[in-house]
């Protein structure tokens, strides 16, 4: 049901004047004027606080996430010819003989795994996430760096950004939002440079040219928790036929209970 209010001339200058007032102090915020000061940093402009441990939430795809999928099941993966093939080959032995446990713990699959993430701040422009799943780390780089990366690894090179969704402009309509409104977002990581690994436990391949990019968004739950999603979209011209995209879900955590770091299994 809408409400009208009937507003005196005296009021509606009013309004207008604070309306103004507010849509130049959202522009400003914005960064539509002119900067007064270098550029905050990551951890200072984050809109959402990600930081803290996290436990998987696994409600769906228990068969393929909790359990080693069958041989020769790529249900739902858009595999290519290439991709089929080695997955048919897949042998767990000889990925153990050659020291490659960790083949499905890679970026594109190792938030798929049922773990502990353990989320922390490397500085004011690198996010740190660690888990106890394969003892795995990822930094999130919020500022680009040329300098040579070394060889490739399990977790690749991250690049990561804010993408702010609300701040001092009401998204309805764009009406100016009221004065101290709350700022709002995600974030977006796009991971390069990894090593070639496994989607899933039974050897379903992405090859190193392969791209990851993942949106991370914090849900603030009836009951008082919280929840993190992560929304991951793989493309990879050596083996897949389109984009494969997928959610995992985590529960945030009061305290460290539960971490337990485990080395890589190429089994389970």
């Amino acid at each position: 049901m809408t409400r009208r209010f009937i507003l005196s001339s005296t009021a509606r200058i009013a309004l207008v004047l604070f309306v103004s007032l507010a849509a130049q102090t959202a522009v400003q915020a914005q960064g539509r004027g002119r900067p007064s000061g270098p550029p905050p940093t990551a951890r200072a402009a984050a809109p959402i606080d990600l930081t803290g441990y996290w436990v998987s939430v696994v409600t769906m795809d228990w068969n393929y996430r909790m359990v080693t999928p069958r041989p020769g099941d790529y249900e739902d993966v858009p595999l290519n010819a290439a991709g089929i093939k080695v997955m048919d080959a897949w042998d767990p032995a000889k990925d153990e003989a050659a020291g490659e446990q960790c083949k499905s713990y890679g970026a594109p699959a190792i938030m798929r795994v049922p773990e502990h993430l353990h989320i922390t701040w490397q500085g004011d422009q690198v996010m740190k996430m660690e888990t106890d799943a394969g003892e795995q780390t990822r930094l999130f780089h919020f500022v680009k760096s040329d300098a040579v990366q070394g060889p490739r690894t399990w977790q690749g090179y991250s690049l990561a950004e804010w993408q702010i969704q609300h701040r001092g402009i009401d998204t309805g309509g764009g009406r100016p939002a009221r004065p101290g409104a709350p700022v709002w977002g995600n974030l977006k990581v796009t991971t390069t440079d990894f090593k070639a690994g496994y989607l899933r436990k039974n050897g379903i391949p992405y090859s190193d040219h392969a791209q990851l990019v993942e949106y991370y968004d914090l849900l603030q739950e009836g009951t008082g928790y919280q929840m993190l999603l992560v929304t991951s979209s793989v493309t990879d011209p050596v083996y897949l036929t389109k984009t494969f995209i997928v959610n995992s879900n985590f529960k945030r955590l009061s305290s460290a209970a539960g971490w337990e770091p485990s080395a890589c299994s190429a089994r389970w």
